[in-house]
Order: structure tokens, then sequence, then C-alpha cells
């Protein structure tokens, strides 16, 4: 009797064990971001799972999870301008996986699409982008290679599901030479723009000396005319007032008390004066 209870509660045991490990096996739970991919007997299934508690066939099928979330990738690229510079870029890559194409790119490329799809991109997209501007333009320009960059990226990877979300140019780098040649050109155009900067001011303090001194004589002759204007307006004053007894008068004043001699006809005539001398 002992020996048939102790049987049945090992039976009961093993029964308990193996439902459990039924229940847990028939379950599939993606995290959040996610989706599980349902692989029957290793052959992709074409739906996917979506993120939370689900359930497969136990011992049949299992779910990989692929990650929907945003990722960032950090890439160092080369490549050569088109005035042939070497060209050493850090690049960073925001990019997720797209929910409907989980099952076919984990299918067609499996989890290490990174490697095998996104990184190669990157660096093709970087090469036939830059080898269109010269080094400068890549530093002038910055932006818009960015955005081109992105695009070309884009389409590349978009085939397997991969959406570039944000693109940055994290830095350029170029060779020494050309970077002693930039500091050149800078410190060239600087010494240019000072030089243009004094000549500028040399004009300024010209024209302001030049209109100082036209101003002076514009001023110098106005005095003088007012002067004269004034000198007029005396005259004309004055010979008003000269009436004929004024310059009777004035003749008196400055006789001398002595009358003039006449010559005519073989005569002369002497005027002298009143007392006979």
């Amino acid at each position: 009797m002992k020996r048939k209870v102790i049987r049945n509660s090992i039976l009961g045991g093993c029964i308990g064990v193996l439902a459990l490990l039924l229940i847990f096996s028939s379950v599939a739970i993606v995290p959040a971001g996610s989706t599980g991919v349902v692989l029957t007997f290793g052959k992709v299934g074409k739906g996917v799972l979506p993120e939370g508690l689900n359930w497969k066939i136990p011992f049949v099928q299992r779910v990989a999870v692929v990650n929907n979330k945003i990722q960032m990738q950090e890439v160092e690229a080369d490549a050569v301008s088109k005035d042939l510079q070497t060209v050493n870029s850090t690049i960073a890559v925001n990019y997720r996986v797209g929910t409907d194409a989980s099952a076919r790119l984990y299918q067609n490329i499996g989890r290490d699409y990174e490697t095998i799809v996104l990184l190669p991109a990157v660096q093709e997209s970087m090469k036939s982008v830059s080898a269109k501007y010269t080094a400068e333009e890549l530093i002038t320009k910055r932006a818009q290679v960015g955005e081109e960059i992105k695009e070309v990226l884009s389409g590349k990877v978009s085939e397997y599901g991969i959406v570039v979300e944000k693109f940055n140019i994290v830095n350029f780098d170029f060779s020494a030479e050309f970077n002693e040649a930039i500091e050149a050109k800078q410190v060239a155009e600087q010494n240019l723009l000072k030089t243009k900067t004094e000549q500028e001011q040399a004009l300024v303090i010209a024209e302001a000396e030049a209109k100082k001194q036209v101003i002076a004589a514009e001023a110098e002759a106005e005095a003088i005319q007012k002067k004269a204007d004034a000198q007029a307006e005396a005259n004309r004053k004055l010979a008003q007032s000269l009436t004929s007894n004024v310059v009777e008068y004035e003749k008196v004043q400055k006789w001398d008390g002595k009358l003039p001699q006449a010559t005519g006809s073989g005569a002369i005539f002497d005027f002298r004066s009143a007392d006979g001398e």
C-alpha cells in the first residue's frame, strides 16, 4: 500500500513537472520595443509576435526577439574628397528595424545585421558622397553633406527593413598638410581683412578731413562775403547821406587859404589874399 502511494506521488510529481514545463514552453514573452519572430522547427514564420505575453506550440516553436528600438552606432569611415584629400570621419547613425520587416531581416540576415548590412553601407555611402565635394566644401557644407549621405544610406538599407532616423558627422579629420594649408589660408584671409579694414578707416579719416577743410573754407568765404556786404551797405548809406552842402563844407575844411593860379594868353594872374600880400 505504501509503495503504491509512493509510486503515485512520484508519478504525480513527474506529471506536475511536465505540466509546468509544458506551460512554460507554451509561453513567449517579448520585451517592450521588440517583436518576436516565430520559428517552427527552425523555419521563419511570416508574422511576428507583439511585445508582451504570447503563446506558441511547445517544443515545436521558438521565438527569436528582434529589437525595434532606435539604436545608435558610431562608425569610423575613411574616404577621399573630390580634390583627392584623405578624409577620416566619425559617423553617428541612429537607426531602427521596422516592425514589419523583423521576420524578413532575421530570415535573410540574422541577428548580426549591423556588421553585415549597416556598417558596410555607411562606409560606401560616405565614400560615394565625399567624392563629389572638395575637402574645403566638406567642411563648409557639412550639413548638406550629412543630409546627402543619410539619403544615400537610407536607400541602401531600406530594402532590408532598416530605417535611418538620424545621421550625424561627428568629426572630419584631414591630413596634416591639408590642415596646415587651411590654417595658412585663414591667416592670409585675416591679414587681407585687416589691411582692407585699415584702408577703409584711412579713407574715412581722409574724407572727414576733406569735409572739415571744405566746411572751413565755406565758413571763411561766407565771413568774407558778409564783411563785403556790410562794407557795401555802409558805403551805400554814406553815399546817401552826402548832400551838396556837406561836400562844400568838407572842401572848406580842407582848404589851405591859398587861391589857385591861372595861366592865360600871355598873362599870369596872381590871386593873393585880401590883406595885399
